[in-house]
């Protein structure tokens, strides 16, 4: 009897754990990037703590802005590519963690951390 109730806990304990999504990683900090609204005025957008390893398309800059970001700092701990489409699409340029930064001539829609 004791055999059997010490299987189901077990078996319990282990379909919990496989049950619990593992947690994802992100870079702390702050992505931070100038830009252009589609009505014309200057805007700073940014990114806290912002997912390592997944492409992410800048708010307000996409397709639907005619003008890419530009001026991208990395104020996060982790390395940004940041590309010149979305999608990580196009040229890229990294960013280093903590004091990355470019000027405004680079243009950017998109990033990429880790």
């Amino acid at each position: 009897m004791r055999f059997r109730s010490a299987c189901t806990a077990v078996l319990g304990a282990a379909l919990l754990l496989a049950a619990v999504p593992a947690s994802a990683s992100a870079a702390s900090g702050q992505f931070r990037y100038d830009y252009v609204t589609v009505e014309g005025y200057e805007a700073t957008g940014f990114l806290n703590n912002p997912a390592s390893g997944q492409c992410i398309d800048l708010p307000g800059v996409g397709w639907e802005n005619p003008e890419p970001g530009h001026a991208p700092k990395n104020r996060t701990d982790d390395w940004a590519m940041v590309f010149t489409e979305p999608n990580c699409q196009g040229d890229s340029f990294p960013l280093r963690p903590h004091t990355g930064g470019a000027s405004e001539r680079l243009k950017v829609r998109s990033v990429v951390f880790g």
